[in-house]
């Protein structure tokens, strides 16, 4: 079997590349998220952190909600569970953190 172009694997590429953009643009979508994003900064926050906060930037779409958000933003790559943390009683709560500092958009074709 022969290779195909090298031009065809660039264009394969960037359309892996757009896609992963277009999975971060419907991650991003809304100001919860970027809050969300922003709650956790640098460094991480347990799901009951990023709660409270998000009740006091006045959000209260409750605990299914908040794991909605959560989950848009991992599946996309943006945060990951960073580990458990036992508070009280119960079951432990995730501590999550970004899985990203940046995002780098290329939107010039590095060929052409």
């Amino acid at each position: 079997m022969c290779d195909p172009p090298s031009d065809t694997h660039a264009k394969t590429d960037r359309m892996t590349e757009l896609q992963r953009l277009k999975g971060f643009a419907k991650a991003l979508h809304g100001p919860a998220r970027w809050d969300i994003i922003d709650i956790i900064g640098a460094g991480t926050a347990t799901t009951d952190t990023i709660r409270e906060e998000m009740d006091e930037r006045g959000y209260d779409f409750g605990r299914s909600g908040l794991y909605y958000h959560l989950s848009e933003l991992s599946d996309a790559g943006l945060i990951e569970v960073a580990g458990y943390v036992e508070e009280g009683r119960g079951a432990p709560t995730k501590e999550w953190t970004l899985r990203q500092q940046t995002i780098e958009i290329d939107l010039v074709n590095e060929d052409g």
